[in-house]
């Protein structure tokens, strides 16, 4: 049996500009008629209907799907951070182990840094602060 021999012809009163806005989109949806992209407009708009009236339920299941989610997000991103905190505890103790730098001289390099982090959104590059060391800045 095909598709066409399920369907039932019904009669539909609708406004002239309704019916050109079908004539308009039908392709553009990817309907075969202005008959099938009705159809389709109904059932999507019975969708709609319906997840509009089971607002008690779908947002719980999204919150729960999102908070998923985030938990995941979370943990893959305190993992890195925690790797990076440890390579960066690394450098640090083996930079003062190798140079000596007095209090004040620390105390301004902390401040400039924190200046240039604030500036830069976080975005400092190596070669800006090897070019600032050798006085080219």
């Amino acid at each position: 049996m095909s598709d066409f021999e399920q369907k039932n012809k019904y009669m539909l009163y609708a406004r002239p500009e309704t019916i050109a806005k079908a004539e308009a989109m039908y392709k553009m949806e990817g309907s075969k008629s202005r008959s099938e992209f009705i159809e389709h407009a109904i059932n999507f708009y019975s969708g709609y209907i319906n997840a509009n009236n089971s607002l008690d339920y779908f947002p719980e299941v999204i919150v729960s799907s999102v908070q998923g989610t985030l938990g995941m997000f979370e943990n893959r991103i305190s993992s890195l951070l925690f790797k990076n905190a440890v390579e960066l505890a690394m450098m640090m103790h083996i930079t003062a182990a190798n140079f000596r730098i007095d209090q004040d001289t620390l105390s301004r390099l902390r401040g400039k840094c924190v200046n240039d982090v604030k500036r830069l959104n976080g975005r400092i590059d190596f070669e800006d602060a090897v070019k600032y060391q050798k006085g080219d800045d």
